[in-house]
Parts: C-alpha cells; structure tokens; sequence
C-alpha cells in the first residue's frame, strides 16, 4: 500500500462518526479547560488595564465586540468549507459540521450587533446607523437564522443539507463585502487596526488582552462546535434507531394480521 493510500486511509477513519466522537471525548476536557483558563486572563487583563483618554471604560466592550464579530465571519467560513465537503467530497461529518455552526455563527453575530450598538452609541451619538458594514453583518445574522429554519423545515436530511450548502456557498460572497465594507464605502465604523500589511495600529495595552480574548473567543467555538456535532450525531443516531423500531414493530404488525 502506498503512502498516498495510507494518508487517504487516515483521513476517512477521522471523517468515521464513530471515531470523532471517541476523539472529542478525550480532547473535550482539555478544550473546556484551556478556554476558561484564557478568559480568566483575557478579562482580568481588560478590566484592570487603563480606560481610553477619548473612550474610557467603554473601550472595554471591545474585547467582546470584535472577537464576536471575527468569529461571526470566521464561523460562516467554517459552514461554507463544510459545504465544499458535502457537495464535492460527500464527507460524513460535512453536513453535521455546518448544521452544528449554524446557530454558533448567529449567537456570535447577535453578541456582536448588540455589543456594537452599546458602543456606537457614546462613540457615534446613535445606536444604529444602516452603513455598509452594519447592514452587511446584519445581513449575515439574517443568513444564519434562514439556515437555520431551512434545516429545522426540512424533514430528508440528506436533501436539507444539499441545498443548505448551495445556500452557504452563495451567501459566502457576502463575507468579503463585511471585511473590506469599510474601505470600499465611507462608514462611520473604523478601519482594521490589528490585522494590517503594515502591523496594528492599536497600542499594546489594549492590542495584547484583545488577541487573548480573541483567542479564547475562537477556542469556544471550536468547542461549543464540537459539542454541537456530538449532539447532532447522537441524535442522528437516535433517530436512525426509532425509525428501525417502527418499521420492525410495522412488520410485525403484518404478520401478526397474516397469521
């Protein structure tokens, strides 16, 4: 057997259900703990660092308000890499992993929108303005919810997540307008001032809790996304089992009639 055989064989033995679900197991407690460890220190680093001289302590809703609104992009990123999977490769888990983002990416957009607005509102003097990078997130926090309804609506999983995928994959096109909104259109919401060709622009007393909440931000997804595939396989499962039920009990009920 040749490497390439080898490598395709260890790929599809994680895309088993079974052994992802043996796998999580293990690496669950670790991930629980590594995120509430990051938080504990992300948050005693923002609430103890210094007030902005211009925002004061409201620059303190940042270290929740941009890691959710990173992560509402990034979780659309994941759905639509779990698309190419359930269209192109027909991956097992594929469909499992973008149903499972679904409503992560929506909890995330929301935390974001709200958390911008209590922001907006002492730095903008408005709660809400229909700029491009505020109408294009809340057109994402409407494509979540639409998914989610699509999946819930439709009774042949197969068939739901097919035509979810196509969906995510259209909808993609909206992730590269909320990036770059802001320097294709005049808004009143700043520019990137972390991840920039040139290197951030915010100062370190503020840049070093943001990328630890950003990380702990990125690490609970990661794990409320695995614990939502877990779910969403035994339940999968489940129903896989009491449908065999009925249908045993059904032709029971036959020959029972027969004889």
């Amino acid at each position: 057997m040749t490497d390439t055989s080898l490598g395709i064989n260890k790929i599809g033995d994680l895309a088993n259900p079974t052994r992802f679900l043996a796998l999580s197991a293990r690496l669950l407690p670790w991930m629980v703990a590594i995120t509430a460890g990051l938080f504990a220190i992300g948050l005693y680093m923002g609430f103890t660092s210094e007030g902005d001289y211009q925002q004061g302590d409201t620059v303190r809703i940042m270290y929740v308000h941009v890691p959710s609104a990173w992560l509402s992009m990034m979780c659309y990123t994941v759905m639509a890499l779990s698309a190419i999977g359930t269209l192109v490769w027909r991956h097992p888990l594929a469909d499992v992993s973008h149903k499972a983002a679904a409503p992560l990416g929506a909890a995330f957009t929301l935390i974001a929108l709200v958390t911008g607005s209590l922001w907006g509102k002492p730095m903008w003097g408005t709660w809400w303005v229909w700029d491009a990078r505020l109408t294009s997130v809340f057109v994402l926090f409407l494509m979540y919810l639409g998914l989610i309804a699509l999946n819930r609506a439709m009774d042949d999983a197969s068939k739901a997540a097919r035509l979810s995928a196509v969906l995510i994959l259209v909808g993609f096109v909206n992730i590269p307008i909320i990036k770059f909104s802001v320097d294709w259109w005049n808004t009143l919401h700043q520019p990137a001032s972390v991840m920039r060709l040139d290197g951030p622009t915010i100062h370190p007393e503020f840049l070093w809790p943001l990328l630890v909440m950003a990380i702990a931000f990125t690490l609970l997804f990661f794990t409320l996304h695995t614990m939502a595939m877990r779910n969403e396989i035994w339940r999968r499962r489940i129903s896989a089992q009491r449908r065999m039920a009925a249908r045993q009990a059904g032709r029971e009920t036959v020959a029972g009639v027969a004889t």
